[in-house]
């Protein structure tokens, strides 16, 4: 119901009752009564309001065409029957559209949304008494118990009277309204004017046109941006352009990546991501395997951007030409990609920007740059810009403008380099500039930082967060990890992106897993997560490190490399799978439908995640280690179906398809790492078809 702000007028008084929305402040009265006159006004406590990120000071997030739950705590200090209302709103825009709430208990009210459209809307609350609902209670009561109700019957026609004259009634109720009580004075008997003042006609009219007594309003209006689903749900794969010719002598093109791009949409990934595409520095270059001194043909790291050839507006020149990033745009879109790249701020001493605004950049005392350092780590390759003093504001205007510069070029998701080294108020300011013109952007934060930088970042306006999952390992840091992310209050804000590995992260846990580990940390990635994404190598199982480090050695960062994906052992067939698993089973839609559940081994981490109508229930079994069979017995979330635990159940087998049934709740499983390191079954529930098959193996 849209909603004018002229009908937040003030009703009119009705029989004993003040119906007032503001306290008329008596003439000559002091204007500080205007104040205690608003606080008389608000009679209901609206408070306790989910999601309210930081008292509002930043947006929630939710997904455009897909539900999302709104909740309040909502009450008065009398009797009277409350009605509660959300009210939101496109933001920019005037007229309210109001959704009635649904008290669930203790005075907690909930009701859910869809926000159709990728923007920014508003939303706040509102609520008051509605005396009809109230007088039709009561009435109803006394009747029963033989009260004689002459002056209650006089009291709910006075509300009928009311409502007739307010302003929140259409012309149809008015006419309804006036039928009624044109009814009633033909009526004598208490049973019969009863019987019609307390219809559920009348009850469904006096709903929409009665007077809204004591309407009281929420003190703030919230704001919630509602994203496209591929900020909430997307694969990612990882490469670079330069290692995809097949021979580590020929730096590659994006026409060899074309030629990639079939082997990626088989693999089931929807988004293909690149480090940076731009020139790279010569100055100080790096060689193989991160060595100070580059030999003659290193190619350096990608993230030294900036060259006699360009800047972050440029592409490195044996990539190809921007005809041949558009020719590579158009062939990843006719094959369901999305193609990411790399928003790194930083800049070899060979970037244009450097000659033409030195203020940009911070200078030592001798006159030289300083480089880019993390103690003890020293980047002899990369300067950092600095964001303020004389660089401000001319920097910031010039990196929102690259950022558009690509959109420009059909690029609409941007993975941002250590956005956790830059300000906050920065990210803030130049999201907020691009998402007012391109509410469909998305980017990924790679903060690998303090858990409260993390959130900030996703608060300040990033879609996607980086996130420690890479390194939560046993049982129980995963399931705790996984319980804050999906059940406390930054689910309403972060959505963290899962991925297994990175060309910066060589994780121990992989270097030393073989195959099954590899196996496991795939489908805990992709089951567990919204968005997840992998690194080219972890299908065939790379996991050559750097003695003692978590860095990949040879690593693509300093040199091309020639990859065979068709190694033995490859796990493409278990990408496919949990690719086809998220794309066919709604569930895996919904990061926060998460559940553990008890499998009685640390070895084995037990969850599942459902619909809320259970039309769609899977359960997950992993085996976390990656060297020995485990077993445990587990219990069957019978409950969650309203069965008793002692009953039968179907089940599929998602990997095999076999179909069979669990009886009762105690079951057990055996998982061996080196042949099934990984469970999924589908509970069927009790009345629903079984026609939805496993996906196509």
């Amino acid at each position: 119901m849209l909603v004018d702000e002229k009908k937040a007028s003030a009703a009119k008084p009705l029989f004993r009752r003040p119906a007032n929305l503001r306290p008329r402040k008596p003439q000559g009265q002091p204007r500080e009564l205007d104040a205690l006159c608003d606080l008389a006004a608000n009679r209901i406590a609206i408070e306790g309001v989910s999601p309210e990120i930081d008292g509002g000071r930043f947006p929630a997030k939710c997904v455009a065409g897909e539900q999302v739950l709104i909740e309040a705590d909502i009450f008065g200090n009398a009797h009277d029957r409350i009605v509660a209302c959300l009210r939101y709103r496109p933001a920019g825009t005037e007229s309210w559209t109001e959704q009635p709430m649904i008290l669930l208990e203790n005075d907690r009210w909930s009701t859910t949304i869809v926000l159709g459209e990728n923007r920014l809307y508003q939303f706040t609350f509102c609520a008051w008494h509605d005396l009809y609902a109230t007088w039709r209670e009561e009435v109803a009561k006394k009747h029963t118990a033989g009260r004689n109700i002459a002056l209650e019957l006089e009291e709910g026609r006075r509300l009928l009277q009311s409502a007739a004259r307010s302003d929140w009634a259409g012309p149809d109720d008015v006419a309804e309204l006036e039928q009624v009580l044109a009814s009633l004075e033909i009526l004598r008997a208490d049973t019969q004017r009863l019987a019609l003042l307390g219809s559920d006609a009348v009850a469904a009219v006096m709903s929409r046109a009665g007077v809204r007594t004591n309407l009281s309003y929420y003190h703030k209006v919230l704001e919630i941006f509602a994203d496209r689903k591929t900020a909430a749900f997307s694969a990612w794969y990882e490469l670079f352009p330069r290692s995809q010719s097949g021979d580590p002598a020929r730096h590659g093109t994006f026409d060899d990546v074309i030629a990639r791009l079939p082997y990626v949409r088989d693999l089931g990934f929807d988004v293909l991501y690149f480090p940076p595409i731009h020139p790279i520095g010569e100055t100080n270059r790096k060689g193989r395997n991160n060595s100070l001194k580059a030999e003659l043909g290193d190619v350096g790291s990608p993230y030294a951007i900036g060259s006699e050839h360009g800047g972050h507006d440029a592409i490195h020149p044996e990539l190809g030409s921007f005809e041949d990033f558009h020719r590579l745009m158009a062939a990843a879109r006719r094959h369901g990609l999305e193609v990411a790249i790399d928003f790194a701020i930083q800049c070899s001493p060979d970037h244009p920007w450097i000659k033409a605004h030195p203020e940009w950049f911070d200078w030592r005392p001798d006159g030289s740059l300083e480089f880019a350092e993390s103690p003890p780590k020293k980047y002899e390759d990369i300067v950092n810009v600095n964001f303020h003093s004389d660089a401000f504001p001319g920097l910031w205007h010039a990196l929102r403008d690259i950022v558009l510069f690509w959109i420009g070029h059909g690029v609409k998701i941007f993975r941002v380099d250590n956005p956790h080294t830059k300000p906050f108020a920065f990210w803030e300011w130049m999201i907020g500039e691009v998402r007012s013109r391109h509410p469909e952007i998305i980017f990924l934060a790679e903060g690998f930082t303090r858990p409260k930088i993390t959130k900030r970042l996703a608060k300040v306006g990033f879609n996607q967060s980086y996130s420690y999952f890479t390194w939560r390992n046993l049982k129980r840091e995963l399931e705790e990890y996984l319980t804050e992310l999906t059940q406390e209050e930054c689910r309403h804000y972060m959505r963290p992106n899962f991925f297994t590995n990175t060309p910066d992260i060589n994780p121990i846990y992989l270097q030393h897993s073989g195959r099954p580990g590899f196996q496991a940390r795939l489908i805990l990635a992709g089951t567990l997560g919204g968005n997840y994404g992998i690194y080219n190598g972890f299908e065939i199982c790379e996991a050559e490190a750097v003695p003692g480090k978590e860095e990949y050695l040879n690593s693509e960062k300093y040199q091309i490399r020639a990859w065979n994906m068709d190694e033995p052992g490859n796990l493409q067939w278990d990408i496919g799978f949990v690719n086809r698993l998220r794309r066919n089973h709604k569930s895996l839609q919904d990061f926060t439908s998460l559940a553990f559940y008890n499998a009685w081994n640390d070895n084995i981490i037990y969850y599942g995640k459902r619909t809320a109508d259970l039309s769609d229930f899977l359960l997950f079994h992993v085996c976390l280690d990656p060297h020995s069979a485990q077993g445990a017995d587990f219990e069957v979330p019978l409950w969650e179906l309203g069965l008793t635990d002692d009953a039968p159940v179907e089940v599929e087998d998602m990997v095999t398809g076999r179909h069979f049934t669990w009886h009762g709740k105690i079951q057990h499983i055996h998982l061996d790492p080196f042949y099934k390191p990984y469970a999924v079954w589908r509970l069927i529930s009790p009345g629903a078809h079984a026609g939805q098959s496993r996906p196509d193996a």
